[in-house]
Formats: structure tokens, C-alpha cells, sequence
């Protein structure tokens, strides 16, 4: 460690506040909430997103309440250019709903800006410039009244072309970039000159957004910033305060809340905190946070599942199990003192009471979870030697929602004999929880693989036959499009694996599939020669354990993920 020198880092400095308010106060209301997955979001991806994934985001963070949606960089990318025409030539943007797109302060790229918008109803252009002193200094080689004149001509130029444009409603966002490494006072004045050249008033304010684009101090420090900056900003009452933080130190969230306490109105972020780095604030886990403490978040994040599967798929990012209020594990207790205060605590709750149970900061029905879940994962805890036996003599690797879901199978049964269950017994309990008895089968596909993949697939119910056909950007997807359209359930999958068992050109697959089906979570698993074969038979062995049938009616069926 002899190169870990600390004294190579300088502190932040203190904020000249001799009475800071912000500790004192307290949250009553959420915060008006701003998007930025799919452009600030986006661009940290190793592989951005196509224009059909963020076609499929754009309707989630509608259907999770989001009014204020940055969708892109329109002067920078033609993916991005497109994706806005997209929406405006469409009609895809709610009447409630503002798109808000990025540029930097420079004439071309606002021009281009303004063209991606033509016909937009109403919009949020979104106007920034780096200010802080290293950029100045070492970047752009500029005084802060150099970069001040690039703030200002930028503004003049955004307002300049929006008069262009009159059948559209306008508003405007300006944001020091790197809001946290400039001086305070300088931040101000930037700001302020920005505000002299638009006039907002309060009945038309505009936005200034601070960014937090590198966290680089305590998230106490962050909030003394905050409000020292709405305390000395004139015309305060013209300018809605907004926040950008990011998870460098990670505080994002915790920065994010600190601040809505010194003074800001608004916080951009992402589903699940995608971004730059360490990644953005999570729009999920600070609502989530609102929640727990008796407050309208204002966004739907009851279907957790629905959120992780779309941002997971768009992203190619996982999520952590013990990601904050919606990871896998987080509503499970791995020690029995544990698992016996929680026992306890749900049989008194009443549903007319406060809630008040140990260990679980919120009521996991809230989330989609479920009691049976919480309980009966956390009774099975030191039962992984099954796992274990498994994969060493079969190769089967369970994922750990699987042996969750066997875990009491093996249990009872390991309850009914004397001594240990075989791997053998061990298995056949697998193969007869999830495969044995289904009434629903795979009689037959035909799938073809031309950009999107396009799924006929013949399913049976004794002696009733029903055709499906769906659309998707895999098996799984285009045969849930088939599914949901043919039955009208709520199905989707929320996680699935598979691997090779044994080696060589004739080696089988196993597939292994969780879905939530109206609600309830359902795991199936399948063991098939055929890769596809086993992934739709996974999928048919979780609906088969879910109690559904082939319903009687039309003999065939056409949906589109």
C-alpha cells in the first residue's frame, strides 16, 4: 500500500453558513421528478440502446407516473434524433407529459435541436456548459467570464431559435456542469446571468439544474451547497431548483434527499440508478424512500418486477440482490431470531394499524412481494447442501430462486424418512415438483429469426389444441406476447438461466424460469435436447404449477412483444 496516499486529496470545503436550515426541516411531499435514462442513462451503456429498446423504457416511465422525460441528445446522435421524431410524429408524448432533450451552448447543435423538435406540443430544452474551476482552468483554458459568455450566448441562442418555432410551448433548463467542484458564488452569478437573458418569471420560471456530475464531498456538504445557492440567488421565486446527483461516493440518494431539505423542487435520476460510473441517482430507491416514511411518492413502483425486467433487458444490466427496497434478497432473513420476530410481528399486525414489523421497514405486499416468500426463504436457510448435490452429480446449478422454491419439497420429504435424502431422491423430487403431471405441453414451434424473432408454437391441453404466434427480441418474449394476448393474464418473467448438462454436441439443456403471473410468483424448469424446446417448456411448467389451462375459444392467435 506504500502508492495509498491520502494526502494527495483535498477535503471539500466548508460552506459559509452560519445557520443552515436544512437539519431541521422535513420532507412532507415527493419532488418533481425528471428522467434521464434514456440519454444520460443510455449514454453510459457499453452497447447504447437501440431505438426498439427505448421505445419499450419510454412506456415504462410513462406507465411509472414520470411527467418529465429527457429522452435524448438529439444534435448528437441519429438514434437519438430519430427517437424524438419518433415520438413527436407518433403522437407517442401524453398530454401531461414533457419531453426534455440536451444540448451544449454551442449555435449547430441547438439549430439541430430545435429541428429534432418541429411539431413537439411542449418541450424542455436543456442547455449546459462545464464551469467548474479544473474544467475552466485545465479543459478550456478560460476565466469565468469566458465561460460566463458561453453560458449566456448559449441561452440567447435557445431563446433565439424557440422563437422560431411559436406553436410550441417552450421551457428552459440551464446547468452548470459540474456544479460540485465550482465555487459557490460563481455557480450563482453564472446562473443568474443565464436567468437575465431568459427573464423567467414565477409564473414562468425556468429550470437550473445542479449537478452533482462527480460527487466529491460528504452529502451533508452537498446540501450546505444547496442552500447556500437558493439563498443567494435573486429572483428566486422565478427559478425551480433541480438536482442531478450521482453515486461516486454513493450518496446519491442520500445526497438527493439532503437536498430537497435545503431547498431544491426537483430531482432527475434513473430506474434502478443507471448512469455514469457508479451510476445516477435511483429514482426507485429515493421514492421508495418517501414511501417508508408516510409519503406519496407520486410514481407507480408497485410492480418491481415489470421495472427490473424492462431496464435489466434495455440496459444488459443486472441487478444486485440486495439492491435497496426491490433486490432478491432484501425482504429475506437468513437467521432464525430473525425469522421469529417477523413471524411474530405479521401475527399481530392488523390492516388498520401503522406498520410495525420487525426487520421489514415496509409491507412487501406493497412491492408484489409476499409473506409465504419472506417466511418460508428464510425457514430454509442452511438447506443449500441440496443445491450442492445436484450440481455435483447430475451438473444441474439451480439458480438460488429455484432452490428456494425446492427447498420445503425437500424438506417435507426429508422429514417423512430416517436419515439423509440421496441426491437421487433429491432429484426426482426436482423433476417431480416441476415437470411430472402437466396438463399443458408443447406439442410443436417453428421459430424464425429475421431481426426480431417471430414464434409458432402449438400447445396442448388433452384433447385440445390451441396455435399461438408472437413476436419478440427472444423465445421467452415473443412466446409471453403469445401468451398474455391469448389468456389476458398479467404474465412476465422474472428471471430465468439454463446450461449445458454434460459436454459435447449430444449434451441436453436445462432451463430454469421464475414468472409472475397476475401477481403470483411461479418457478418452472424444464430438460430438453433441444435449447428452444427447454426454454418453452421451462416457461409451460411454471403456468402449468400457476393452475392454467388452455382456454376454449379461437383456435389461433397473433401477438407482438
Amino acid at each position: 500500500m506504500a502508492s495509498f496516499d491520502h494526502r494527495k486529496y483535498t477535503p471539500a470545503k466548508p460552506v459559509p453558513l452560519d445557520q443552515r436550515q436544512w437539519p431541521s426541516r422535513t420532507l412532507t411531499r415527493a419532488p418533481i421528478w425528471a428522467s434521464v435514462d434514456l440519454r444520460d442513462g443510455n449514454q453510459a451503456l457499453l452497447e447504447p440502446m437501440s431505438v426498439e429498446q427505448k421505445k419499450r423504457l419510454w412506456a415504462l416511465l410513462v406507465k411509472v407516473g414520470l411527467k418529465e422525460i429527457e429522452v435524448g441528445f438529439p444534435a448528437a446522435s441519429q438514434p437519438d434524433y430519430d427517437f424524438v421524431r419518433w415520438l413527436i410524429e407518433t403522437d407517442q408524448i401524453p398530454e401531461d407529459v414533457t419531453i426534455q432533450v440536451l444540448v451544449q451552448a454551442r449555435e449547430p447543435l441547438i439549430a439541430r435541436t430545435f429541428e429534432a423538435l418541429e411539431g413537439v406540443k411542449q418541450a424542455l430544452v436543456h442547455v449546459y456548459n462545464s464551469t467548474s474551476t479544473v474544467q475552466r482552468e485545465r479543459v478550456f483554458e478560460q476565466d469565468q467570464a469566458g465561460v460566463t459568455a458561453i453560458a449566456v450566448q448559449g441561452a440567447r441562442w435557445v431563446q433565439e431559435y424557440a422563437a422560431r418555432y411559436p406553436q410550441t410551448e417552450w421551457r428552459f433548463q440551464y446547468s452548470p456542469e459540474s456544479f460540485t467542484s465550482t465555487e459557490l458564488d460563481y455557480a450563482v452569478a453564472i446562473c443568474e446571468a443565464v436567468m437575465d437573458v431568459w427573464q423567467p418569471t414565477p409564473e414562468r420560471p425556468c429550470i437550473l439544474n445542479l449537478p452533482a456530475t462527480v460527487e466529491v464531498g460528504p452529502v451533508n456538504h452537498f446540501a450546505d451547497m444547496i442552500e447556500y445557492f437558493v439563498t443567494h440567488l435573486k429572483n428566486r421565486d422565478s427559478a425551480i431548483i433541480s438536482l442531478h446527483t450521482h453515486n461516486d461516493r454513493g450518496g446519491a440518494a442520500a445526497a438527493a434527499e439532503l437536498g430537497l431539505l435545503a431547498g431544491a423542487d426537483r430531482v432527475e435520476g434513473t430506474l434502478l440508478g443507471n448512469g455514469e460510473r457508479t451510476g445516477n441517482m435511483d429514482i426507485v430507491t429515493l421514492g421508495m424512500n418517501l414511501y417508508s416514511q408516510g409519503i406519496d411518492p407520486r410514481l407507480d413502483l408497485s410492480n418491481p418486477d415489470e421495472i427490473i425486467q424492462v431496464c435489466t433487458e434495455c440496459t444488459g444490466l443486472p441487478l444486485h440482490p440486495r439492491h435497496p427496497w426491490v433486490g432478491e434478497l432484501v425482504y429475506t432473513a437468513f437467521s432464525g431470531s430473525h425469522q421469529d420476530a417477523i413471524r411474530k410481528c405479521l401475527r399481530k399486525q392488523d390492516d388498520d394499524e401503522p406498520w410495525q414489523v420487525a426487520y421489514l421497514p415496509v409491507d412487501p405486499r406493497d412491492l408484489g412481494r409476499d409473506y409465504q416468500a419472506v417466511i418460508r426463504v428464510n425457514s430454509q436457510s442452511g438447506k443449500g447442501g441440496m443445491a450442492f448435490l445436484l450440481e455435483r452429480d447430475f451438473g444441474i446449478s439451480l439458480p438460488r430462486w429455484m432452490t428456494l422454491e425446492l427447498a420445503p419439497h425437500v424438506q417435507r420429504a426429508s422429514e417423512q424418512v430416517t436419515g439423509e435424502l440421496s441426491s437421487e431422491q433429491i432429484r426426482d423430487i426436482l423433476m417431480g415438483t416441476f415437470v411430472a403431471a402437466q396438463p399443458l405441453s408443447l406439442q410443436g414451434y417453428r421459430l424464425d429469426r429475421d431481426g426480431a424473432e417471430r414464434l409458432q408454437v402449438t400447445l396442448g391441453d388433452g384433447s385440445r389444441r390451441l396455435q399461438l404466434e408472437g413476436e419478440g427480441n427472444g423465445v421467452i418474449s415473443a412466446f409471453m406476447a403469445a401468451w398474455q394476448r391469448h389468456s389476458g393474464q398479467t404474465v412476465s418473467v422474472v428471471d430465468y438461466g439454463e446450461h449445458a448438462l454434460g459436454e459435447g454436441s449430444d449434451a441436453s439443456a436445462i432451463a430454469f424460469v421464475q414468472l409472475n403471473v397476475d401477481g403470483q410468483r411461479v418457478c418452472g424448469l424444464a430438460e430438453d435436447g433441444d435449447t428452444v424446446s427447454a426454454s418453452l417448456k421451462a416457461v409451460l411448467s411454471a403456468l402449468n404449477r400457476a393452475g392454467v389451462t388452455v382456454a376454449d375459444g379461437a383456435p389461433h392467435e397473433t401477438a407482438t412483444a
